[in-house]
């Protein structure tokens, strides 16, 4: 096994830390302002806590991950042994006969540490007792290996887990990987993808970053007790590794802002490019790319996938509020932006603009801001709050409007173009790109 510990760049892993709340910018004595206001609007305040005490868990819906109560625990039966695990994939449609066969041979216990944590909606719990650990390894649950980038004393948020086995399998077959191609892994976080890969590939053809020496060493030490040597590498993620070469498969563990060009150089013509996307009006979309010849990569979104950010693609999950709160009916139910396809087509209409969740009784709860300052506040069967400059709660309404124009199209129908000059999001032809409605 090659590794290399010399590389000390600090910008992407697979580890992320805590999403901050946003903060204060000016002190505001309103009964109706997100921060500071009582009766129903109290609640915005809350938020802040909320996003910043729970945030890491995988995700896999076509429903916006919930930043307030991001965790999301599999629907799946629970089972109790590693090959039942296997074979509910499998008869789910998730796995080819191929990768059922590496998967039976690669348990996932051999790439879970002793200390792990269950993401909860509003904390880590620690897994203790001989029977809940194995049961937590064994369901398609993601498994918490590490808090608060290893850190002692903090808030106890999630910055490392072993996957769930369910988006594993997802995103190897849409690697869409065959003999005798070289793979570049981004994230090598326990090591068990690196294994699969391994066990499918040969070890020589499997190459894998990970930024936290520690994250990395122990990911090593696994892959050898479990008898696989691929090329390891401690360093920046979202840089080209030098020397490397082009590849014929890239898939991305973390969560991307945007897909970073210099790694689209990294793969050659032809090549599939894997990676879960986090922006701001959705919380996490899958997406399957192809790199063409002139060095552009194009292809659909494939579902929801919520992953832990790369470090250098973090960012608080809402702006800073200003401004006094303003109220009017609710055109809208918020329960209505929640869906995949309207936060791609929402997400490319309104730049800059940042959406969290709750869900409630009635329907949602939903937070919004932009860094202008502007923000609104909406609850189903509530009236609308909106604060600072503008009017983004009307913005809001009229991307919706636009959206139901076109049919209101499912995530399926959405891709993404990648060049050098930045990422559009399209609407079913990568010629039909969705323009900023403000910029």
């Amino acid at each position: 096994m090659s590794i290399n510990f010399s590389a000390t760049d600090v910008r992407a892993s697979e580890t992320a830390l805590p999403i901050e709340p946003f903060h204060r910018t000016e002190e505001i004595h309103d009964d109706h302002h997100p921060r500071t206001g009582r009766g129903r609007q109290a609640w915005w305040g809350a938020v802040g806590q909320a996003v910043g005490a729970a945030v890491g868990a995988e995700a896999v819906s076509g429903r916006q991950r919930s930043s307030v109560c991001p965790a999301v625990v599999s629907a799946v039966p629970q089972v109790s042994t590693y090959p039942a695990l296997v074979r509910e994939l499998a008869d789910r449609g998730l796995l080819s006969a191929g990768w059922r066969r590496v998967f039976e041979a690669v348990p996932r216990s051999r790439f879970v540490p002793a200390d792990v944590w269950r993401q909860l909606p509003d904390r880590c719990e620690p897994v203790a007792g001989t029977d809940a650990w194995p049961a937590l390894v064994n369901s398609d649950e993601p498994v918490v290996t590490q808090l608060d980038d290893g850190a002692l004393g903090g808030p106890g948020v999630a910055t490392s887990s072993n996957s769930m086995p369910s988006m594993v399998a997802r995103m190897l077959m849409l690697l869409e990987v065959e003999h005798g191609q070289r793979v570049l892994e981004i994230g090598t976080g326990t090591g068990y993808v690196s294994a699969l890969l391994c066990e499918r590939l040969g070890d020589d053809l499997v190459h894998s970053v990970e930024l936290d020496p520690v994250v990395a060493r122990q990911a090593a030490d696994a892959l050898a007790q479990a008898g696989y040597r691929p090329h390891l590498r401690v360093g920046d993620g979202e840089q080209p590794w030098p020397g490397l070469g082009p590849v014929d498969r890239l898939i991305a563990t973390c969560a991307l802002r945007y897909v970073p060009y210099a790694l689209l150089r990294q793969v050659r013509p032809g090549g599939v490019v894997v990676a879960p996307l986090a922006r701001g009006f959705w919380s996490g979309a899958l997406v399957q790319l192809r790199v063409k010849d002139d060095g552009t990569a194009v292809g659909p979104f494939c579902g929801g996938a919520t992953y832990m950010p790369m470090r250098a693609h973090r960012v608080p999950d809402l702006h800073d509020v200003r401004g006094t709160g303003r109220a009017r009916a609710a055109g809208l139910d918020p329960a209505h932006l929640l869906g995949l396809g309207f936060a791609l087509y929402a997400g490319a209409r309104l730049p800059g603009v940042r959406l969290v969740h709750q869900n409630t009784a009635e329907g949602a709860r939903v937070w919004v801001t932009r860094d202008d300052g502007g923000a609104a506040t909406a609850a189903s069967g509530e009236e609308v709050w909106q604060y600072g400059p503008g009017f983004l709660w009307e913005e809001i309404e009229q991307v919706w409007w636009e959206y139901e124009s076109v049919g209101r199209p499912g995530a399926e129908e959405f891709g993404l173009t990648v060049t050098g000059r930045g990422q559009q999001v399209w609407l079913r032809d990568p010629a039909q790109a969705i323009r900023p409605g403000r910029t």
